[in-house]
């Protein structure tokens, strides 16, 4: 069994989908927390050593922390629409409370600073559509560097891959401190839509891979929804959705650079890709969502 690949059920004994920790991950700086809230729950939280990001998955959220109240408007589905998040700091108490129902994400990093709890508006979260052809994909980048700079460690985005096309491609790594990267551990956590493509199910599927050019890690697994896929060093790529099921996933990453940055090498065997681009079009389907809902 691959100790990367963590399938639903393997990262939590309780009605919370994920909790993984660097501890349970095997590193030093990224976790992430997967919270499920019935209608009109409250949930305490405490923050710890980590800084994270408060980022609905289905349901809205109020947040309260450090005497300030948050209001995030959600979405029904990672499928649907952008949603608003906010940033919460290390050694801190955080109330989250939800009227209608909630799943939650927490992408966390272990950091030294603690900064102000911040809100993230849904409007104010670029979208990028990336590749080309069968390698068209969106990416929602509400917490990358150059785009939201109030974190210390943390680093995450979130990309939407539809039925049938390619993501993660070409494989790229971020495992040395080298002209083109800097090393980052990275969680890639999985959300796969059913046959109405909006709705999460573990009906559907996708595949994802990583390796290293040394053979010691070669690994291709089916993913399903819920689960999470670790990235400690390697290339990873590409990830593909099964036709018929859209597949979403959530990239965390921290590292031990002094300035944050998701900086990669491509495989140079599988660069040249990018170069092809050009010459196709664009997959109609993308973007998937934006900041006020479904776009097709």
């Amino acid at each position: 069994m691959s100790k990367l690949h963590r399938p639903l059920g393997t990262l939590s004994d309780d009605a919370d989908p994920v909790r993984l920790t660097p501890d349970t991950a095997g590193w030093r700086y990224s976790g992430l927390r997967v919270l499920s809230l019935a209608p009109g729950e409250v949930r305490i939280l405490h923050t710890g050593e980590f800084e994270a990001f408060v980022l609905p998955l289905s349901g809205s959220a109020t947040v309260r922390v450090d005497g300030q109240v948050f209001e995030l408007r959600g979405r029904d589905s990672v499928f649907t629409r952008v949603t608003d998040f906010a940033y919460v700091p290390r050694e801190a108490e955080v109330e989250l409370s939800t009227t209608d129902g909630l799943e939650v994400a927490l992408p966390m990093a272990r950091c030294t600073r603690r900064l102000d709890a911040k809100y993230g508006p849904a409007e104010d979260v670029p979208v990028e559509v990336r590749g080309a052809g069968q390698a068209t994909r969106q990416v929602t980048n509400f917490g990358v560097p150059g785009v939201w700079d109030h974190a210390d460690k943390l680093n995450a985005c979130e990309l939407i891959t539809p039925g049938g096309n390619w993501s993660s491609y070409p494989p790229h790594k971020h495992d040395e401190a080298t002209e083109c990267e800097v090393v980052n551990e990275e969680i890639y956590y999985f959300r796969i839509a059913g046959r109405d493509g909006v709705t999460p199910s573990r009906e559907g599927f996708g595949l994802h891979r990583t390796y290293t050019a040394d053979g010691e890690l070669d690994e291709d697994v089916a993913v399903r929804d819920h689960d999470v896929f670790l990235i400690p060093r390697g290339y990873h790529g590409p990830c593909v959705a099964a036709p018929g099921y859209p597949m979403y996933y959530l990239n965390v990453l921290a590292g031990p650079a002094e300035e944050r940055s998701m900086a990669f090498c491509d495989d140079p065997a599988h660069s040249w890709v990018r170069d092809t681009w050009a010459a196709q079009d664009l997959d109609p389907r993308c973007p998937v969502t934006s900041h006020e809902g479904l776009v097709q």
